[in-house]
């Protein structure tokens, strides 16, 4: 299936710069796909000249004249820029000009502007980010990871359907496993929220196996990780804390004398190995899951690598029908929930 990416084009923290050619990459490795490049078209003609690649068919440029600030309040950006590369990109997507809509620009307004022109799908109350992370045993779907503060037990019932519907979708893996993020695996342990959401997990389609620690999350035991969007931001700002702390140990202890940095020429290749597979820019793509159209969220700082696996995460999701197996598995709750 041929898919076409609405791309705004402006958003991030580098902007043009890493968009133009994350999205020639992205071509690259896709022939058949097309992007909708949104944004000051003066600039991004230019941009594409500086790279030699101008007259391709599989691309379009749909000029805007705004741009929304990466620390923009997002009501007012939603309100006051109907002509942002952000709005416009969105815009095509509820249009049907293109399947997905990926953005580096400012979290906040990309989910308000995206549920205000998208709407939610029949059956979610709120939509959820959701992202993938590095486990010993693959990798994991966690959500949310901030988009909803304070979740009922029925909202993270239905977050436990859309990591399911996305890990199905995108790993293809029939019956993915889903738990809730808790202090203990014990079914008595935890607020009574989680106990409650629980229950509604274990009457759910999904494939529920219960709690999992925040230690046993990297084990690799489940596919899907639930949490509310306070605890979600705090797991991954703390994982990501913790993933720069290691570098920089290594790059201290292997730095600290000739011996040592004797040693890491010598561990070069297993270090390689293990960078790539940690590699937090290979997992770039935060999904925002609940909408009627599919809408990725990049890093704000992602180079032209993070960015272009963002761009592939939405052309993967698109491809899968992502949306319909989300509709489809909230349509089995109904007899139970309504």
């Amino acid at each position: 299936m041929a898919v076409t990416l609405a791309i705004d084009a402006m958003g991030g923290d580098h902007g043009l710069a890493v968009t133009l050619p994350a999205a020639l990459a992205f071509l690259h490795r896709h022939p058949a796909d097309r992007v909708i490049l949104v944004g000051d078209e003066a600039h991004i003609r230019k941009g594409l000249a500086r790279q030699r690649h101008g007259g391709d068919e599989r691309i379009v440029i749909r000029h805007t004249t705004e741009v929304v600030g990466m620390d923009e309040a997002p009501a007012l950006a939603m309100r006051n820029k109907k002509d942002s590369s952000m709005r416009v990109a969105i815009d095509l997507v509820r249009d049907g000009a293109a399947e997905a809509c990926v953005s580096a620009g400012n979290t906040g307004a990309l989910m308000a502007t995206a549920r205000f022109v998208l709407k939610t799908l029949p059956g979610i109350d709120r939509p959820a980010i959701a992202s993938m992370m590095p486990t010993q045993k693959g990798a994991v779907c966690i959500l949310d990871l901030g988009a909803n503060v304070d979740c009922s037990p029925e909202h993270l019932l239905q977050f436990g359907i859309m990591g399911s519907a996305l890990v199905a979708a995108i790993e293809n893996k029939s019956a993915p496993s889903v738990a809730l993020l808790n202090i203990g695996a014990e079914d008595i342990k935890g607020n009574e929220v989680v106990k409650r959401a629980a229950l509604l997990l274990r009457e759910s389609p999904v494939n529920f196996v219960g709690n999992v620690e925040g230690d046993d999350v990297y084990g690799g035991a489940v596919d899907v990780v639930v949490c509310d969007g306070f605890v979600g931001n705090v797991f991954l700002k703390a994982s990501e804390g913790l993933a720069q702390m290691l570098r920089a140990f290594l790059r201290e202890e292997f730095g600290r004398n000739w011996l040592s940095r004797l040693s890491a020429l010598l561990a070069l290749p297993v270090l390689n190995a293990f960078r790539r597979r940690v590699d937090h820019r290979r997992y770039n793509g935060a999904s925002l899951l609940g909408l009627r159209g599919i809408v990725v969220k990049s890093h704000g700082s992602a180079d032209i690598l993070g960015f272009r696996c963002a761009l592939e995460r939405a052309a993967e999701e698109a491809r899968h029908g992502l949306i319909e197996r989300i509709t489809a598995h909230v349509e089995t709750l109904a007899p139970a929930h309504a």
